[in-house]
C-alpha cells in the first residue's frame, strides 16, 4: 500500500530539532525528504553524545537522504535551483534576513517553481523587533511564560527539559506543509507558509492565554495548581489527577478516607483546589503505604494515575511495544539501536522507518536522480560546490 505522501519531494534545509523532526514526520508518511546540509553538516551532528553519532540528530533526521551543497557558492546555488525545479516543498529555518541574502527566499524560488510550497521557520517570526534575534527552545520558554509557569509553586522559573517547544513546533511545521499540500491539490497554487518557536510557544499555552478585561495582571492562569501532582511513595514516585467527582471518590476509597469522597466540603474541584494544602498531606501520607508500581496496579483503570518512570523503561514496556513505538535500526557507525516508531499511526500505508543519513551519504544518488550527469557531479565536487 502506497504511503500518503509518496512522490512528494521535500528539500529540507533545516538544522537542530524543530524543522528536522517536522520533515522527518513527512518522511514517516512517504515523502522523499532530501536533507540539504552545508559543508560540515547540520550543527546538531556536533552536539555531545555518548554515541559516536549525536542522539538528537539520529532521532530528528530519520527517513531522509543527505546531500551537501554549499549555497554560498555560485555552482552550488545553481545545483540547488535545479533541485527546486523538480521539488514540491522547501523548508528552511534561517533567520529572516538570511534566505534573501543567499538567494533562496520564497519569491526567488517561486519564479523557478510557481506551485512550490515554501515553509520558513524562525525563532520569533519574520516581523517585529525580535525577528532577527536568534531563537532556541529554552529562550522561548523563558520569553513566553512557560518557564515562569513551571515555577509557579516555588516562585523560581524553571526550564522544562526535553525541548518541548521544538517538538511542538515540529508538529506545526508538519501541519502547515500538509495544509499547503491540500490547498495545492485543490487549487494548483503553491504558497509561503510560516511557523516559529514563538507562534508555537503561544499556541501550546492556549488554555492559559486568556485575559479578560476585568482581571488583574497576576491572575492565576494554571487550573492544575491543585492536589494533582507527583508524590513520593514507599518506593518510587507516583502521579495522580483525580479531578472529576467519580475519580475523586475512587481515590478517597483507595487511600483510606472514603468519607471525603462525597463530603460537601470536597464535592467540587473548585472546593478541593481551595483547600489543596489540606488535601496534599493526606494523599502524601496514604501513598507511603505502598510502592508506586503497587499503587499503579491497584488503581489501573479506576483513577488517572501512573508510576514515574525513566525513559529507558519505555523501550521494553508492553504498552509501548503494543503500539509499535519501538523499532530497531542498524547504523554503520553505532551498530544496532532502538528508536521511536512512527509519530502517526495510519490505517493504510506502512513503509519501514529508515535511519538518519551520514553526512553527504546520498549526494551522488540524489543529483543523478534529478538529472545531473556523471561529469556534472564530478565537476561540482571538484569545485567543492557539493560533497
Amino acid at each position: 500500500m502506497a504511503e500518503a505522501l509518496e512522490g512528494i519531494v521535500v528539500l529540507d534545509l533545516t538544522a537542530y530539532l524543530a524543522g528536522p523532526y517536522g520533515c522527518a514526520v513527512l518522511g514517516d508518511v512517504g515523502a522523499d525528504v532530501i536533507k540539504i546540509e552545508p559543508p560540515g553538516g547540520d550543527n546538531t551532528r556536533q552536539y555531545p553524545s555518548t554515541l559516536e553519532e549525536c542522539r538528537a540528530f539520529l532521532g530528528a533526521n530519520r527517513n531522509k537522504r543527505s546531500i551537501v551543497i554549499d549555497l554560498k557558492s555560485a555552482e552550488g546555488k545553481k545545483a540547488f535551483y535545479r533541485l527546486v525545479e523538480k521539488a514540491d516543498v522547501v523548508v528552511q529555518n534561517f533567520r529572516p534576513r538570511v534566505a534573501p541574502s543567499l538567494g533562496i527566499d520564497y519569491e526567488t524560488l517561486k519564479a523557478k517553481k510557481p506551485d512550490l510550497i515554501y515553509c520558513s521557520f524562525s525563532g520569533f517570526g519574520d516581523t517585529g523587533p525580535l525577528k532577527d534575534h536568534p531563537g532556541y527552545d529554552q529562550m522561548l520558554q523563558c520569553f513566553s511564560g512557560v518557564a515562569a509557569m513551571q515555577g509557579i509553586d516555588t516562585g523560581e522559573p524553571q526550564i522544562m527539559n526535553g525541548s518541548i517547544i521544538d517538538y511542538y513546533s515540529a508538529a506545526m511545521v508538519t501541519v502547515s506543509i500538509l495544509s499547503a499540500l491540500v490547498h495545492r491539490l485543490r487549487t494548483g497554487e503553491g504558497q509561503h507558509v510560516k511557523a516559529s518557536l514563538l507562534r508555537s510557544a503561544i499556541a501550546m499555552q492556549a488554555g492559559q492565554f486568556i485575559w479578560a478585561d476585568s482581571e488583574p495582571r497576576d491572575v492565576n492562569r494554571w487550573w492544575g495548581s491543585s492536589y494533582s501532582g507527583i508524590y513520593p511513595t514507599k518506593e518510587g514516585y507516583f502521579y495522580l489527577q483525580a479531578t472529576t467527582a467519580g475519580f475523586w471518590k475512587a481515590l478517597c476509597e483507595f487511600l483510606g478516607f472514603p468519607e471525603l469522597g462525597e463530603h460537601p466540603d470536597y464535592d467540587t474541584l473548585k472546593k478541593r483546589t481551595a483547600i489543596k494544602d489540606k488535601i496534599r498531606p493526606l494523599i502524601k501520607e496514604a501513598l507511603m503505604k505502598r510502592t508506586a508500581r503497587e499503587w499503579e496496579e491497584l488503581m489501573m483503570g479506576k483513577v488517572p494515575s501512573i508510576a514515574v518512570r525513566p525513559i529507558e523503561d519505555m523501550f521494553d514496556h508492553p504498552q509501548v511495544l503494543a503500539e509499535e513505538l519501538v523499532v530497531e535500526l542498524d547504523h554503520p557507525r553505532i551498530g544496532k539501536y532502538r528508536t521511536a516508531g512512527k509519530a502517526v499511526k495510519m490505517g493504510k500505508g506502512g513503509s519501514p522507518i529508515r535511519r538518519a543519513p551520514l553526512l553527504g551519504e546520498h549526494t551522488n544518488e540524489v543529483l543523478a536522480g534529478f538529472g545531473f550527469q556523471v561529469d556534472e557531479i564530478a565537476s561540482l565536487r571538484e569545485k567543492k560546490a557539493v560533497a
